[in-house]
């Protein structure tokens, strides 16, 4: 450009203007120069008056002269601007590509260029400019300086870029909603989620959490968050359990939220500036939130929001499409796996699915029955059932556990249960029938045989000459035969009758037993069989019958108590005969007794009378033992029991009798823990322990005042019988043999199939017999 006669160029060196925006430089006026001048005066108030920055600037990039309106744009004053690089005020990103270009014009290369970049405000901020640079030349074609027109495009700029976000929002929007469509996991689903928001909303990091079953938000996708964050704010919801219109929460500025001292301390720790909670719905119930996090403070838009909600609503949507899907799947499975026939039919009885349990049970394959009617399957005999199926299904009926016959491909026939229920489309109509059919043929067989087994119990329990009854698990009543009837003199009433069938009870001494504290309630309650018990039941006509029951609890496979059986025997009989045997024994014991007394006198009598002092003593201990062996006869013949005596009850008689032989200041303390003992051992255990009370006292504490303790014990299958005195005990071996009496007890001891030891500190005489 030729300016020569235009505007006047200042020279090289010159000082810029002080008031003006334009630069002079003086020189030798010429003729014809006052309207030059004027011109170019006018020339700079346009220019001043302009609605773009206009500028000039040399070869160096520095301002020549600079219009009002860049001043404004720039909020710099000429002062500050001119003498200054272009490329200061330059956003420095954009720096390189606008000196490259000016570089180019300066040389020649090009005479104009247009770029967009940022420039600098005073007050720091940039805003971006479209610049068209030209190039003036001189009369030679020398490049003089550059004038740069400056268009402010912040406005559209900013709507370029909110344009190319929302463009970016709706292809990540886009790319999430395909990447679920062919997403087969919910890992696959929670990744593109990741990538969706992360692209979408422009954040550092984020991460996906999900309700547990206790409704507890947990981590179930993440990117870039350490494993400590994650475990120190799992569980932390913004919302509270069961809110339904849960909103977005949004943290512009971390240091600065309201949060709890715990948690917004380990937001900080993780570096992370500003986040924003959104909720994940599904059937308006809370099903996670997904997070967005900023590592530097975020002013949040409400286009933002909304591009949130919408990218959780979307993963909303594919977390319950992948739900729905993986559910259908399990339901697929569980339909082919099946043993019951799962079929489906239309409302003309057409069959349209059909499982793997169906063609085990009918025999038929898949593509051998589909398309055909379900009146294949029904025997001839049960056609009729078939259309009455369908208007019970029409009218929206459901059928539970129907059991009925159908046919098997080969012609056999096949007892089933049907569950059969409507099919309806997404409008509610009813299009069909799905139908579920168990094969119960070795139900019906185990049926069978069960009433037969049953039947054969009955019989058998019938047969059997005793009083027999069954009771459920509660004590009522079940089942009792024809003894029971006879043992209770009256007929019992299943179901409501408990615990017995008799109509009073009563203990064998004739107090009262309330039925629900009888034997039978008792091994119910207890679950425990009950043996050793005898009652006594009393008739309506008023008349008792003494028994003995055998109640036993029934259990099933699983050990529950299902029940109880009882067996009543009638002893009325035995009862009889124990109270003659009991008068014979009786008799039998007076006699005995009375025998005993008499030989005792004779033996006392000729003890007395005699001179003989060996006599005298031998007499003695004759009556001493006869008088043992007649108070074991008291305690044989004092017990009910004809075959078994008392342990202590015996040694307190027969150390009672042997107390009146020695002087009243010796002690015998008597113990015994065995209970029940065996007739046969009674007379040699009470010679057994009058001949060593006897040696106690005479040898051991030498009619000394003392003690002796006598004890009989278990000891494994057997017995012990100690005899314990306060003397220097003695050597068995050593003794025995001038001893009469302790032979006779070895003797006794080997008749009770024992031994006898002795031992010292303290003295101890020890019969082990079994």
């Amino acid at each position: 450009m030729n300016v020569e006669g235009i505007v006047a160029l200042p020279e090289a060196g010159a000082p810029p203007a002080e008031e003006h925006t334009t630069v002079r430089l003086p020189r030798p006026e010429r003729p014809g120069e006052p309207a030059l001048i004027q011109k170019s005066q006018r020339l700079t108030s346009t220019l001043d008056h302009a609605e773009v920055g206009i500028a000039e600037i040399d070869a160096e990039g520095r301002f020549l002269r600079v219009n009002a309106h860049l001043c404004d744009l720039t909020g710099f004053s000429p002062e500050n601007l001119i003498g200054v690089s272009l490329f200061d005020t330059t956003f420095p990103e954009d720096v390189e590509s606008d000196r490259s270009q000016f570089r180019r014009q300066v040389a020649g290369e090009i005479d104009r260029y247009t770029l967009e970049k940022r420039i600098r405000r005073k007050d720091g901020s940039y805003f971006w400019a479209s610049i068209n640079s030209t190039s003036v030349l001189d009369p030679a074609g020398q490049f003089l300086y550059a004038v740069r027109v400056q268009l402010d495009i912040s406005d559209r700029k900013r709507a370029e870029e909110a344009l190319a976000r929302r463009m970016e929002e709706q292809s990540a929007l886009f790319a999430f909603t395909e990447a679920i469509q062919h997403a087969r996991s919910p890992e696959q689903v929670h990744a593109a989620a990741l990538d969706a928001i992360l692209r979408a909303l422009r954040c550092d990091r984020a991460a996906i959490l999900l309700a547990d079953r206790a409704g507890t938000l947990r981590f179930a996708a993440a990117r870039g968050l350490s494993e400590e964050y994650r475990r120190a704010v799992e569980g932390h919801s913004p919302w509270s359990p069961g809110e339904t219109q849960p909103q977005p929460v949004r943290i512009e500025d971390v240091a600065e939220a309201d949060l709890p001292a715990a948690l917004k301390q380990s937001i900080a720790a993780e570096g992370i500036g500003a986040c924003a909670f959104i909720p994940l719905l599904q059937n308006r119930r809370l099903l996670g939130k997904f997070m967005a996090y900023y590592d530097a403070p975020h002013a949040f838009s409400e286009a933002e929001i909304d591009v949130a909600v919408t990218l959780a609503r979307q993963l909303g949507f594919g977390l319950e499409r992948m739900q729905a899907e993986r559910a259908a799947q399990r339901l697929a499975a569980i339909v082919e796996s099946s043993d019951d026939a799962i079929i489906s039919k239309s409302l003309e009885g057409i069959i349209q699915t059909w499982n793997g349990g169906a063609e085990r049970i009918f025999g038929y394959r898949p593509e051998e029955i589909i398309g055909r009617s379900v009146n294949v399957l029904i025997p001839e005999d049960r056609q009729d059932e078939e259309p009455k199926i369908l208007a019970r299904i029409r009218a929206g009926e459901r059928f539970d556990h129907f059991e009925t016959v159908r046919r098997h491909k080969d012609g056999h026939p096949i007892n089933i249960s049907l569950t059969i229920s409507p099919i309806r489309d997404e409008w509610g109509r009813i299009i069909g029938a799905s139908k579920i059919a168990r094969d119960i043929t070795e139900r019906k067989e185990a049926e069978a045989r069960l009433r037969d087994s049953e039947q054969q119990l009955k019989d058998l329990l019938a047969a059997i000459p005793a009083a027999i009854y069954t009771t459920d698990a509660e004590g009522r009543v079940t089942y009792f035969n024809d003894r029971a009837v006879e043992l209770a003199g009256r007929v019992p009433v299943i179901g409501s009758d408990e615990w017995c069938v008799t109509w009073k009870l009563y203990w064998p001494d004739g107090t009262p037993l309330p039925h629900d504290q009888c034997p039978m309630a008792v091994a119910l309650k207890e679950g425990r069989a009950i043996r050793d018990a005898e009652a006594v039941a009393e008739r309506p006509d008023g008349t008792r019958v003494p028994f003995i029951p055998y109640p036993t609890p029934l259990r099933d496979a699983k050990g529950r108590i299902t029940g109880a059986i009882n067996m009543l025997v009638d002893i009325s009989e035995r009862k009889q005969a124990e109270t003659q045997q009991r008068i014979l024994l009786n008799e039998l014991n007076h006699r005995v007794k009375n025998n005993m007394q008499m030989l005792q006198s004779l033996l006392a009598s000729a003890a007395r009378n005699t001179q003989n002092v060996e006599a005298k003593l031998v007499l003695g201990e004759a009556s001493d033992r006869l008088a043992a062996m007649a108070a074991a006869q008291r305690v044989l013949y004092g017990t009910t029991d004809a075959t078994h005596f008392d342990g202590q009850e015996f040694l307190n008689a027969v150390c009672k009798t042997s107390q009146h032989a020695f002087p009243a200041d010796i002690l015998i303390e008597c113990r015994s823990d065995v209970g029940r003992m065996p007739n046969d051992s009674a007379m040699p255990l009470a010679l057994i322990l009058n001949e060593l009370l006897t040696n106690a006292v005479k040898h051991g504490m030498k009619s000394r005042p003392g003690r002796i303790l006598v004890q009989l014990e278990r000891e494994g299958e057997g017995f012990r019988l100690t005899v314990e005195d306060e003397g220097p005990g003695f050597e068995l071996e050593t003794v025995v043999r001038r001893s009469s009496g302790l032979q006779l007890v070895q003797g006794l001891a080997r008749q009770l199939r024992g031994r006898f030891e002795t031992a010292r500190n303290p003295a101890r005489c020890i019969i082990h017999f079994s």
